[in-house]
């Protein structure tokens, strides 16, 4: 058998590095073998990954020493942060930049960099269209990761920058899922307008990533954008309707509105979705669902994801 390179995936117990491992153990004439990254080698998660093959490294980003540990040995690795675990854009910058320079350090042939725009390229702080939150920040969870581009580029690490999409599973995980209005209907509800939302499934991010590095240096230096589709509230309010077999109404909410739900980090979400909504050409744009089935012929539309997740969507 050749000799597989080895991919270190940070996150791997988590949603993005959790889809791009099972993609890699899922592909055992592929070429990689998986060096799965997480803080917890006891999880359950984990103990699941070593079961099919990958090897468990404990490695923490906020602990840029277990980072070149992690690194070392590895010919690529996939770089993610969870802002929404901590809240905190600061860390989640101070993260990237221990990937990037571990990533330096142990000489990494290919970086997978998982990404969002800054929107402060669009939106000034100046800009009083949307408020300014935690001091210097749109969005802090795209600025910060945003920002974060430069480190990579700066080192000459040979990264290739993956632009993410809303991730359909926040209908069962996030707080997102259709919820009663006062006639009794569910309804979802974005600060969108009638304009279209790019979505995917975060296991066709791990797919999709899989493929990035199965391409070799083919995407070094460049920004590439993933997507299923790019649907409207309204679209998928139709989809969810016939998923679960009952109405699921859209309703346009303003930002301002939006800011005031009781949903972790409302401020913060909704100044996403009126970035989305106020840029959408170039937000769309920036993310091919073309491009990204040529990468993985498997992916998944929204009335698919359904199809396979409506008995997870909680209701109230």
């Amino acid at each position: 058998m050749a000799h597989k390179k080895i991919l270190a995936v940070m996150g791997a117990t988590g949603a993005q590095g959790g889809g791009l491992a099972r993609a890699v153990l899922h592909d055992p004439d592929g070429g990689f073998s998986l060096r799965a990254l997480t803080r917890n080698a006891s999880s359950d998660r984990a103990k699941e990954l070593a079961r099919h093959g990958a090897e468990i490294v404990v490695a923490d980003a906020d602990a840029p020493d277990t980072l070149q540990r992690a690194f070392a040995g590895v010919s690529a690795a996939f770089c993610v942060t969870n802002f929404w675990e901590h809240f905190s854009p600061e860390r989640e910058f101070a993260q990237a930049q221990a990937m990037a320079t571990a990533a330096k350090r142990t000489g990494l042939e290919h970086v997978i960099w998982s990404t969002l725009e800054d929107t402060r390229r669009w939106v000034p702080l100046t800009d009083n269209r949307m408020p300014t939150l935690m001091g210097k920040y749109k969005v802090p969870h795209f600025d910060a990761k945003g920002e974060a581009n430069r480190l990579f580029t700066e080192l000459a690490i040979p990264t290739t920058f993956m632009l993410t999409s809303f991730y359909w599973d926040n209908f069962i995980h996030f707080g997102l899922h259709p919820t009663r209005s006062r006639d009794g209907t569910l309804a979802i509800r974005f600060p969108m307008a009638n304009k279209r939302l790019p979505g995917i499934a975060v296991e066709d991010i791990g797919r999709c990533a899989y493929a990035l590095f199965k391409r070799g240096r083919e995407f070094v230096g460049r920004t590439v954008g993933i997507a299923g589709e790019h649907l409207t509230g309204s679209t998928m309010a139709g989809h969810m309707s016939e998923a679960l077999r009952q109405e699921v109404r859209y309703e346009d909410v303003s930002p301002e509105v939006y800011r005031t739900l009781p949903l972790s980090g409302a401020p913060e979400l909704a100044n996403m979705f009126q970035f989305k909504r106020d840029f959408q050409e170039t937000f769309c744009g920036a993310r091919s669902v073309e491009f990204s089935r040529a990468l993985n012929p498997r992916l998944l539309t929204f009335r698919e994801w359904l199809a396979q997740n409506k008995n997870c969507i909680p209701i109230e």
